[in-house]
């Protein structure tokens, strides 16, 4: 008898993946999108043309660079890699992060992360087969040191990701917790610093410290969301391995040169960062300022606060219906119930928010 298209779905899939549920974006429409940590500002006209102008020299019909080895040169300098670190590229760092878990995948192994954090360490390590250890983070989201440094010694994972500042809490962990973890694991420590443009913290120049240091970077919080390009950096010998998992020509002949354009006008991206920076302290300062509401601290360019008691979904909905998306991370019973994350935006997309958050409190 023929299986249904259902049946053979159910034969052929394995029962972790039909578990999952594919990473969801929200459509923004012509919505105030507040929700995705992007930087608010796009490029001007002049620099709009330069870069078009750029853009004519690619040759579309061949192949890009499989080294991408001005670009690395670019990335380098702009993300400060201690000259004895070595570099991979890739499609967002989303992709270094699966190519970190499929160098190590292996039946019983597993990956270790602290508990709320970025969705897409479990997402990966679901598909690839890996166990997931969570480790919950202290009420006040602070990094439990001694939880942590326990379940390393109790699980041994393969890799531990460590996101500095955390995605979605936005704060940074103790760097002392940090490197204690880095020198008692036997795995890989990666540090994720997807928001080093909204900190002075970094763990980058201690990669010749340790020899199972990896330390993440994205240029899509510097403004550059669009382009989908991340960097990994740590010991020559073990990026040696995890480049053998990386597809050819994985970034694009567009995004090289996009990529060294963009890079060459670092300044004014640094100049948007501290502006968003500074937007940020008055948003959370405006926050604070509304009442019932529980503000965490920030070094990202988002800020996660808790709405008075069973009201985070109904304050998400009427932002909503106002004209303005958020993020709502709230889930019953969870260590983010009646939480929302707020991306910090433009000056005018803030007070917008804030009255109508305001609003909408008042009501209640």
């Amino acid at each position: 008898m023929t299986m249904s298209m259902q049946e053979k779905i159910d034969k052929l899939v394995r029962s972790e993946i039909r578990a999952l549920t594919a990473y969801h974006v929200p459509p923004a429409n012509d919505l105030i999108k507040l929700d995705a940590m992007e930087n608010p500002w796009s490029w001007s006209a002049e620099l709009r043309t330069a870069w078009l102008d750029a853009l004519q020299s690619v040759e579309i019909n061949r192949y890009p660079d499989p080294s991408a080895r001005q670009l690395h040169a670019s990335m380098r300098a702009a993300m400060a890699v201690p000259a004895s670190a070595a570099v991979i590229l890739g499609n967002g760092s989303d992709e270094l992060i699966q190519m970190i878990i499929q160098t190590l995948a292996s039946p019983g192994r597993v990956v270790m992360a602290p508990d709320p954090t970025f969705v897409m360490y479990r997402q990966i390590a679901t598909v690839a087969n890996m166990g997931y250890v969570a480790v919950p983070l202290q009420t006040d989201f602070s990094l439990d040191e001694a939880a942590m440094l326990a379940a390393l010694e109790e699980q041994q994972p393969a890799v531990i990701f460590l996101s500095y500042p955390n995605n979605p809490t936005a704060n940074l962990f103790d760097a002392g917790s940090l490197r204690k973890i880095v020198s008692r694991a036997d795995g890989l420590v990666v540090i994720d610093e997807a928001y080093a443009p909204f900190t002075d913290a970094s763990l980058m120049p201690d990669i010749g410290d340790y020899d199972n240091l990896l330390v993440l970077r994205t240029v899509s919080k510097m403004g550059l969301a669009g382009l989908r390009l991340g960097l990994l950096a740590g010991p020559a010998a073990w990026l040696e391995q995890i480049d053998k998992t990386r597809l050819p020509y994985n970034i694009s002949v567009l995004n090289q040169v996009t990529g060294r354009f963009a890079l060459a006008h670092a300044d004014i991206l640094a100049a948007q960062a501290r502006e968003i920076r500074a937007q940020r302290a008055a948003l959370i300062s405006g926050l604070q300022g509304l009442p019932s509401l529980t503000v965490f601290p920030s070094e990202a360019n988002f800020i996660l606060f808790r709405t008075p008691r069973g009201q985070a979904t109904a304050l998400f909905e009427g932002l909503k219906t106002a004209g303005i998306l958020i993020k709502n991370l709230d889930a019953p019973g969870g260590p983010l119930q009646d939480c929302l994350r707020v991306t910090v935006g433009l000056p005018e997309e803030n007070a917008v928010f804030l009255a109508a958050l305001r609003e909408l409190l008042q009501a209640d």
